[in-house]
């Protein structure tokens, strides 16, 4: 799945069009708490104005109602790009594809950036309609997708607009490059042992993960609230524990196809209640008592799974083994993070609460990719093919 990227291109003099993936956290009085994103893009940004290139950027924030959202507003994003770009002027345009962006984009300069509002403000990107798409590719000369946390999507910025350039550059950024290397790669050609963990509340959210991965890693392991309904699909006791009744049958068929591959918990943290202060007690896998739900896998567990992953050679990481925002029960996921961070494994990292426990414990730099995109990450695991890469320029 090799592309071309932003590297490829002579951008001196040209203007490039960025989708970007600037939707990040705002506080109520519109404040950026994690500017991760933003910082992110900008090795791809970098390279097209040390360049002599203009850069106009496109990107998402938040779920508005296809119209102007103040709430939603890009212009947070676009300020604090300008702080991390001290050396270009960073304008913002009030409208997407309207006389304010049309004046701003045509007055852009070499080494400097126009970020244009909010793109699901218009009706058109959801619907990935040709008319908007064709009015945001008039304002440039290349085209280069680093929103990889939409590009499972097929949102008219990240298909209708590249389609609408063809004949001109279509190539991706630095940030999509790293995501597609590290997770087709280590799917298509992984060095082994290779070990998936899973984690997360629903098995329904990951079946086809699952049964993706089974066909191509050496282990399996299984982790969160998912792991009460492949219990229950043995026999075992829940006690209160989150299940997914309606998906024990399928529990099964992944336990007889996965055979000694698909690793289940063999013990569990469990509490009377959804908080730190409650009871505790740790069982063996499948023996919650009444009264009790399972928060989190139990230290034999966290142990078993930290062995398996310390012989690992490659590691792919998405959900988290717990609860794992509320102590104690953030101790499984935090020993299997440990364990990656320890390893010598090429090791992706996805899903926001994986990627969010890797940060917090400092371990970021010690794991080979933490990835942008939860949804994106996911799909690309399942094996599925995104149109939004698809159609870029092959290396």
């Amino acid at each position: 799945m090799a592309k071309k990227t932003i590297a490829n291109v002579d951008v001196a003099g040209k203007k490039v069009l960025i989708r970007v993936d600037f939707n990040v956290p705002l506080d109520e009085n519109g404040n950026i708490t994690d500017d991760r994103r933003i910082r992110m893009a900008l090795p791809t940004i970098e390279s097209v104005l040390e360049r002599g290139g203009q850069v106009v950027l496109m990107s998402h924030l938040g779920r508005p109602k296809n119209e102007p959202d103040a709430k939603y507003s890009l212009k947070p994003a676009a300020v604090r790009l300008g702080e991390l770009l001290p050396n270009a002027k960073v304008d913002f345009a009030t409208d997407t594809v309207g006389a304010d962006a049309e004046a701003k984009v045509a007055a852009l300069t070499d080494g400097n950036v126009v970020v244009l509002e909010n793109l699901r403000f218009q009706a058109g990107e959801k619907k990935g309609d040709a008319e908007f798409a064709a009015k945001l590719a008039s304002f440039a000369d290349v085209y280069v997708n680093d929103a990889f946390g939409t590009c499972h999507r097929t949102d008219a910025s990240m298909v209708a607009v590249p389609e609408a350039m063809a004949g001109k550059p279509r190539v991706c950024g630095f940030l999509v490059e790293k995501e597609i290397k590290y997770l087709t790669d280590a799917i298509s050609a992984p060095q082994r042992p290779f070990v998936a963990i899973l984690g997360g509340a629903k098995v329904s959210d990951k079946i086809m993960v699952i049964k993706n991965l089974l066909g191509v890693c050496d282990k399996v392991l299984i982790g969160g609230a998912m792991a009460y309904t492949f219990s229950l699909a043995q026999g075992g006791k829940v006690g209160n524990s989150l299940v997914e009744t309606d998906k024990v049958e399928l529990a099964n068929e992944l336990l007889a196809t996965g055979g000694d591959k698909l690793v289940l918990p063999i013990d569990t943290h469990c509490g009377d209640a959804f908080s730190s202060d409650c009871n505790k007690e740790i069982v063996a896998a499948g023996e919650i008592s009444d009264g009790f739900e399972g928060l989190d896998i139990g230290p034999k567990t966290a142990e078993m799974y930290a062995n398996l992953v310390k012989d690992a050679k490659t590691v792919v990481w998405n959900g988290p083994m717990g609860v794992c925002e509320m102590p104690p029960f953030d101790a499984g996921t935090k020993a299997v993070a440990e364990a990656i961070a320890a390893s010598d494994s090429i090791s992706s990292i996805g899903g926001g609460d994986s990627a969010a426990a890797i940060q917090k414990l400092g371990f970021a730099d010690k794991v080979s990719h933490v990835s942008t995109g939860g949804g994106a990450s996911l799909a690309m695991l399942e094996g599925q093919k995104f149109a939004a890469v698809e159609l870029l320029d092959e290396a």
